[in-house]
């Protein structure tokens, strides 16, 4: 490749926005070029339009700082800039929906850490080591946008990270019942503490959406690619619940399943601690080398020690047990706003890449 792609991101404001733009330091296939955002922000360079609002623990790259912030609805000007876009925006589904299509048919790939098109039958939505068939329903996307390089590509819900690669893992022996409890940060919600002062000492038993995108975006993910769309898997039957607790970064998952097969606990840990995908035999720049992590100890794994394995891109699976009323349980751990929104999103792009749907124009 003679050069870096161009990379923009639209949003670039919000949290999610400022988690892209800090893991795109020194990416050594992507540069930020771009930034776009609300009209309100457009004209101000980064600095000045994100200003006290940075929530990152790490300081806002020089690169950036002085990119003059675009209008994101100036979807021609904007696209004229990059070779694709990142998109992070602050819309309604119905909003984000026509304006990542209007990128796509720019012929501008679009990578997308929202919810809009994740139903959307021919936009394959990745987690890179369980599904990357599913990018063979990009080709039959373009036929409906009409273009030849543009398209769209989702990645998941946060909130199915820290249990969805471990039903991938244990495939084989036919999950059929699952039932989850999320206990999930408030970075989520694009939060801080200093934003959400309440939040210190509590729980609130509520996420809205989170439950229905908890229950069927797995089935999604583990589906598989029909006549050019991709069919939900009928199998696992999972019901959720999804709880916002006093934690800034890290999901955690405490999930109880039923098999068809009834596997033994050394094989369900041998699954998972083998357990390879694309990433990691390309070797991508943001692929964790063990992608799932069993740990022993009884307490763990704790988002406090655990979250940031593999920078934030790893899984940790622990408590692997029998269940008295279930087959067997465990608990899961996944960090949010790395491998649950933009990390996750910066690896598809790197597939993507890699496989040749994200090209220079």
């Amino acid at each position: 490749m003679s050069r870096k792609l161009r990379a923009g991101i639209l949003g670039g404001t919000g949290m999610v926005g400022q988690r892209f733009v800090s893991l795109l330091e020194n990416h050594p296939w992507f540069e930020v070029t771009v930034i776009a955002a609300s009209p309100r922000s457009a004209g101000k360079t980064y600095e000045e339009a994100v200003g006290e609002r940075w929530k990152m623990d790490t300081p806002m790259p020089e690169a950036v700082k002085q990119i003059v912030v675009m209008n994101v609805n100036d979807v021609e000007q904007v696209a004229s800039k990059v070779d694709f876009v990142f998109s992070a925006v602050d819309m309604t589904k119905d909003e984000i929906r026509k304006i990542e299509e209007d990128y796509a048919k720019t012929e501008t790939p679009v990578v997308s850490n929202n919810s809009a098109h994740r139903w959307t039958p021919d936009v394959p939505m990745l987690i890179p080591e369980v599904n990357p068939e599913h990018m063979d329903v990009i080709r039959f996307q373009q036929e409906r946008l009409g273009t030849k390089r543009g398209f769209i590509a989702v990645k998941p819900n946060c909130s199915i990270q820290s249990y969805a690669p471990a039903l991938a893992a244990w495939k084989e022996f036919e999950p059929c019942e699952v039932v989850a409890t999320t206990y999930q940060a408030i970075s989520g919600a694009g939060k801080t503490f200093q934003d959400w002062p309440e939040m210190e000492g509590n729980i609130i038993p509520f996420i809205s959406g989170e439950e229905e995108k908890s229950e069927k975006e797995p089935l999604r993910v583990l589906g598989s690619v029909e006549d050019g769309v991709i069919r939900p898997a009928k199998a696992p039957v999972i019901t959720c619940q999804c709880i916002r607790v006093p934690v800034l970064n890290g999901h955690t998952a405490a999930v109880f399943v039923r098999f068809h097969k009834k596997p033994t606990k050394e094989q369900l840990i041998e699954r998972l601690t083998n357990y390879r995908g694309l990433p990691q035999e390309l070797e991508l720049p943001s692929a964790p080398v063990q992608f799932i992590r069993y740990m022993e100890e009884d307490n763990r794994p704790q988002v406090a020690l655990d979250v940031d394995v593999e920078k934030g891109m790893g899984i940790s699976i622990g408590r692997l047990r029998e269940d008295t009323v279930y087959d067997w349980k465990f608990v899961g751990l996944s960090h949010n706003t790395v491998r649950g929104a933009a990390g996750g999103a910066i690896l598809c792009a790197e597939l993507l890449k890699a496989k040749g749907y994200i090209t220079e124009k």
